[in-house]
């Protein structure tokens, strides 16, 4: 299902805020790269990183040069390379000087297919192909072309940034709710947030008779 053609972009007073509220909020939103072709697809999965006091975040570090965009202003991409082999896509939340974020951790393609899957180096052979381009950090970031050197401080609330974050009216009605996954500090706490069911969700799914105290689901609209 192809993106609409005009999506209203996100304003930064959406990203000023608890990077709990953002991530949620986020599901269902459509990530963006200006081009021909565009590439768009519906953002399914996000992780929290509370800031300086969480200790899987890196602005737990402090500012730095590496994490000065985390202390900036809400809505800018903040850009990492990780295991010596991909690039991680996050946005700032939170007012400046207070840092937070959400890192994005899988989206469901909707434009631009094609070019996800050259960008990937695979070859689409049939629908249970698709998750391999953009489920997972590292893949979607791959599949859009996002590097540390072409996207770190891009202000994803505008669309001359070329890289940027729109809305389309779609409404995320059941939320899964998990610990976060990949890490090892506070890797416990209930920060990870997916649309339950969606089959381009990274990691291990969950069904819904297994969530315990620290799983559930969020069916909030």
């Amino acid at each position: 299902m192809p993106a609409p053609a005009s999506l209203r972009p996100l304003d930064r007073a959406f990203f000023a805020r608890s990077p709990r509220r953002v991530a949620r909020e986020l599901l269902g939103k459509i990530l963006v790269r200006a081009g021909k072709p565009r590439l768009a697809a519906r953002i399914v999965e996000v992780e929290a990183y509370l800031g300086e006091n969480d200790p899987a975040a890196h602005a737990a570090a402090g500012n730095t040069p590496r994490t000065s965009v985390l202390f900036g202003p809400p809505g800018y991409a903040y850009v990492y390379f990780i295991y010596g082999n991909h690039y991680c896509l996050n946005v700032s939340c939170e007012r400046v000087g207070k840092p937070g974020s959400v890192l994005f951790r899988a989206l469901e393609p909707l434009e631009g297919v094609e070019e996800m899957a050259r960008a990937r180096g695979i070859l689409l052979q049939g629908s249970r192909d698709l998750p391999k381009l953009t489920a997972g950090p590292g893949r979607l970031a791959e599949a859009f072309g996002i590097t540390r050197s072409r996207d770190n401080g891009c202000d994803l609330t505008s669309p001359a940034s070329g890289l940027w974050i729109g809305e389309d009216g779609f409404r995320a009605k059941r939320i899964q709710i998990t610990p976060r996954i990949g890490i090892s500090k506070a890797a416990h706490q209930p920060l990870r947030y997916a649309l339950a069911g969606n089959a381009y969700v990274s990691g291990r799914k969950i069904p819904a008779r297994d969530f315990g105290p620290r799983l559930g689901l969020d069916n909030r609209v």
